[in-house]
């Protein structure tokens, strides 16, 4: 797996060049196991790439420490790796991504501490 950090600017080319969105993003993520070519390379999940601005952004609004919406981000691109959508798929589906997130993130920022 790849995690790239950009400014808005490199995560709006990128959205714009491969999902024909022209606006920045929070997260997106490249699943390396699904569509044209998928299982070509079986160890390689994807890539995530995270706007740092808009997740400074996103916390300062919130209340939140960056480094948190930076851990919830990178989960979030993760678990789209791994199939989970809440985009496109049912509400269950939604709702069991929702659940999976809260769990791993609640892991990462509270049972091991990164400070």
């Amino acid at each position: 797996m790849s995690i790239l950090i950009l400014d808005n600017d490199g995560i709006q080319e990128i959205n714009r060049e491969y999902l024909q969105r022209d606006c920045p993003t929070n997260v997106i993520s490249f699943a390396m196991q699904e569509g044209e070519g998928a299982g070509l390379i079986p160890l390689v999940l994807g890539d995530v790439v995270i706007s740092a601005e808009r997740a400074a952004a996103d916390a300062a609004e919130v209340g939140i420490p960056f480094e948190h919406e930076l851990w919830f981000l990178l989960v979030h691109g993760v678990l789209h790796l791994l199939g989970y959508d809440h985009e496109r798929g049912t509400v269950q589906e939604a709702e069991r991504m929702e659940t999976r997130e809260a769990e791993i993130f609640d892991l990462l920022v509270n049972e091991f501490p990164y400070k």
